[in-house]
Formats: C-alpha cells, structure tokens, sequence
C-alpha cells in the first residue's frame, strides 16, 4: 500500500456534538472521584472532560465522498406514441424479464391504420398484375410485327409505335412495383406502431415508480415506469482533479448503509471506473463503485457516504480528530494533555447519561502545541506528543488558558469514535428524546389532583 504524508479530507468534531457532550459531561459534573470522596463545592468550579490516550502506528488514509446508489442497467421507461392505457400489467416491485409485456394501450385506432395499409398494398398488387399484363401483351405484338416486317409485311412506322408503347409499359410496371414497394412500407411501420401499444420491458430487473393507471392518456414524455436489476448496483461519486492525484481504480472502498441510524453497516467493495475527462466547468469527474446488493441495504436513489482508502501514512503518534483545539487566544493549534493520568486507568468502554462511570480527582492538564503530520477521517498523525499520553477529546472550550486542572474521565477509543461519527442530526435527535423521557418521567412522578 502506498505511503503519504498528509492531505486526507479533514472532518473537524462537528461544533453542535461537542457543546451537547459538554452539556452531558456537566450533567453528571457531580460524580465521585476514583477515590469515593465528594467535594461539591470545590468540584463545582473545575470542568469536566473525557480523555482518551494517544497511539502510536500508521493513520490509514481515506477521502470521505457522497455516492448516489443506481441500479444495474436502471432505465426510465417512457412510451414510444401517445394513446390512453387499456391494461395494466404489472405492480411495483414485481419482477420482470427482458421483453414482458408491462402496459396495453388502447389499439384500435392504430388496427384500423394497418387494415387500411394493407388494404393499399392489396390494390397496388393488382395494379402491378395489370402493368405487367399490358407489357407482356405488347412484347407478344412485337414478336410478331417482327416476323411481319423481316417478310416486307409490316411497315417500319408499326414497329417504332409498338416499341414506343412497350417503353410505356415498362415504365408503368416500374412504378408499379414502386407502389408495391412503398404499400410494404407502410403495412410495416403501422405494424410496428401497432406493436407499440404493448409497452414491454426493455430489460430484466424490478419495476418501481409506477405511474400508469386504467384510462391515463400517454404520451412520448410521460414517464411510466423505472425498471433495474436490484441485485447488482453501482455507486456513483464526484472525484475533484486533486483527488485523481491519490485516487486510482481497483483501490478499496467502504459504502456506509442506512447512515441514519446508530450503527450503519459498512459495505466493502472495489474502485471500479473513473472517467478520464474532466467537466470542464467543475473540474471533475464521475467515478463508479460495482456492488452486490445481496442484503438489500442499498435502494436506487439513495445517498450514502464511501470512504475511499487510498494508502497510509508513516507511523506517529496518532490521537482522535476531536483532540485538536484551536487555542481562540493565540490560534495556535495543539491538544490538552492530563499529565498526570496514569496508565493504570481503566477507560470507561460506555458512559451511561443517568449512571456515568466516576471522574477523577482534581488534575493537571496542559495545553500542548503540535504538528498535524497526516490527517485521517477519524484520526490525526501528530508529532509533539508521545504515545500514551492521555488527550482531552471532549470538554476543551471548559479548560482556560494553556495549563489549568479538571476532573477526567477516560474513555476508549471504540466510544469516541463513534461519537466522531455522529452526524448532527442523529446526537440532535438523542438529545431531544432524552429531554422528551425526562419530561415524561418528572410528569409521572408527580402526584395526581
């Protein structure tokens, strides 16, 4: 795998995540410390924070992107002539193989259309019997003028007249047979719309957005149904001219199902196409993601987020996205380090909103200034630090100046993360249930009058 040094989408600790973490973290400001005592009034003026201690190895390096979910060979089908629909045949989600009848619209207009072609050729044939008729009989005449005028019997003005006649005969067999030819035409293009008003699938997949009803009048722009094969997708991302710069085919990808809720499943797959030419007003491209959707996680029209790994970075010392602070004083980038936390700690693995894991005592922690040497979705390669340090990732706008004290609480690194990974919407809804269930709770509790 190839090796980078830095540039990976930077993905910052969404602010409104970390003002409700310290919103949690003050709520349960009135845990014990680790040692059992209880000091209110001096705990009541030292914040809170959560903790987690810094790695040491390599920062995969990944570009977070929007995909757009399309079925295998999705089509929108619309009719080929305008007619009102006789007979439905098919529902949504039915599956439908490559030719199936899905639609009938009412014919009879169009029946009458080939009678009457076919009524044309009849009468063109008869004509073209009666051309050639005429010049077989006027060959015939010839033949025998012939003969008369080798024996001085006919005269040489007869046989200029018959042989004029023979080339007006000739000429209207020809345009007989162009009559024919023009009747066949016609018998077959009213055939072929005729056929038209069977609407078939023009591939083998599902049917869905049905929009055909008994009685609807169809036309060319009326989009009936969306047909695809539900089995086998592709994703869709936009990939900007510096992403081409990391991004190659066949490099891994993680499609991340049914993003709304807590836990979305990661789909792997493979970079399968990127489109050589740029938009020339975007400067991008289009780049394609082949997935078996043999679960049924992914629905055609869907948005999801695709991780595209594309190597990984030296080794350094690595800590979560979210430990990084922006000092709003000297705007110096660094992290908060409790120097004092031992490795003896015992990170909390969940914390529990009405029954939180205990908080240290008062300590130290002191805000340390670092270089950013890789940056991952989720994680940072920094130099700066050491590796097992322990680094405030919640609760760092409550720590004033560069060294101060607060009370810790240690956390894993499964459980940050997936804090990280929260979107907004999803810790907004959280925080309202909880409010919700409180409210419910405190009403219950109350005595009835």
């Amino acid at each position: 795998m190839r090796r980078r040094k830095s540039f990976l989408i930077d993905i910052a600790f969404p602010a409104v995540t970390l003002f409700f973490l310290i919103l949690s973290l003050a709520s349960c400001s009135g845990s014990s410390g680790q040692n059992g005592n209880q000091q209110p009034n001096r705990d009541a003026t030292i914040p809170a924070v959560e903790a987690v201690q810094a790695r040491y190895g390599s920062l995969p390096l990944s570009e977070r992107l929007s995909g757009t979910v399309i079925a295998k060979n999705q089509v929108e089908l619309y009719p080929e002539i305008s007619g009102k629909i006789d007979e439905v045949l098919v529902q949504n989600g039915q599956e439908v193989k490559k030719g199936d009848p899905l639609v009938r619209l009412q014919d009879n207009q169009y029946q009458q259309q080939v009678r009457q072609a076919e009524a044309g050729l009849r009468i063109n044939n008869a004509r073209l019997k009666q051309a050639k008729a005429q010049l077989n009989e006027l060959q015939a005449r010839y033949k025998r003028t012939k003969k008369l005028a080798e024996q001085n019997l006919s005269s040489d003005l007869e046989m200029e007249t018959l042989e004029a006649q023979m080339e007006s005969a000739q000429a209207d067999v020809e345009l007989a047979e162009a009559q024919v030819q023009q009747s066949q035409s016609n018998v077959k293009e009213s055939q072929d719309v005729l056929s038209k008003t069977v609407i078939k699938a023009p591939v083998s997949g599902k049917v869905g957005q049905r929009n055909a009803e008994v009685g609807m009048q169809l036309n060319p722009s009326t989009r009936v149904f969306t047909i695809g094969d539900l089995n086998r997708l592709r994703v869709e991302v936009v990939l900007t001219e510096q992403m081409l710069q990391n991004i190659e085919v066949g490099q891994s990808v993680r499609i991340y199902a049914g993003q709304q809720s807590d836990n979305p499943t990661m789909i792997s797959a493979k970079l399968s196409r990127i489109s050589p030419f740029l938009n020339t007003t975007t400067r991008s491209t289009e780049a394609e993601i082949d997935v078996n959707n043999d679960n049924n996680l992914l629905r055609p029209g869907m948005f999801v987020p695709v991780d595209v790994l594309y190597g990984e970075s030296d080794k350094a010392t690595l800590v979560p996205t979210s430990a990084l602070y922006t000092n709003p004083q000297t705007g110096e980038e660094g992290i908060y380090v409790a120097t004092t936390l031992g490795m003896e700690v015992e990170p909390a693995k969940s914390v529990d909103p009405d029954n939180p894991p205990p908080l240290t005592d008062a300590i130290e922690v002191k805000f340390q200034p670092v270089n950013v040497l890789a940056r991952g979705r989720m994680q940072l390669g920094i130099s700066g630090i050491n590796p097992g340090s322990w680094v405030v990732t919640v609760g760092q706008d409550l720590l004033s100046g560069g060294r101060g004290q607060a009370r810790v609480r240690a956390v894993t690194w499964d459980r940050i993360l997936a804090l990280q990974g929260l979107q907004r919407q999803d810790l907004l809804r959280r925080v309202l249930k909880k409010q919700d269930d409180e409210q419910k709770n405190k009403a219950a509790s109350q005595p009835s009058l």
